[in-house]
């Protein structure tokens, strides 16, 4: 039987944060969600003290990622995660303000799964988080290898 998946969730403005896992949860998916508010304490989690990621082996996981961090690029977190031996199949979904038609190329590039742009409408924002949490209760995640 597989490890349930757990959510790691990579977003630094807390009011986004709650908003995301409350509308995760309504949407009936009761996954572990690890939160972090800095790039350099998710890249930390992910990487491991050895920066292979191998601390995640055997485990499911799926990132929720948000680009613009105080510390460091999301780019750079999605980069580092899918260049990883143990990591590279997590699914990556981009979740941001940023809606420049370059940056989404280069986050597909860089393999992410999904990219969702943050609407300034609260009510808009808050039904791409149901249905991204629809997505979660479906979407069939592998373990790290």
């Amino acid at each position: 039987m597989s490890k349930p998946v757990t959510i790691v969730m990579v977003e630094d403005d807390e009011g986004h944060a709650r908003l995301i896992e409350r509308n995760i949860r309504r949407s009936g998916v009761n996954n572990d969600i690890v939160p972090f508010g800095s790039g350099t304490a998710a890249i930390n989690y992910l990487l491991g003290s050895d920066g292979s990621g191998m601390d995640h082996k055997g485990e499911a996981l799926l990132i929720l990622l948000d680009l613009n961090l105080p510390d460091m690029s999301g780019i750079d977190i999605l980069r580092r995660v899918k260049e990883s031996r143990y990591l590279k199949c997590a699914p990556v979904v981009v979740l941001t303000t940023a809606d420049d038609s370059h940056e989404i190329k280069r986050c597909y590039e860089l393999g992410c799964n999904v990219y969702i742009t943050k609407p300034v409408n609260y009510e808009s924002f808050a039904n791409a988080i149901r249905q991204l949490g629809l997505f979660f209760s479906v979407i069939q995640v592998p373990a790290a290898r």
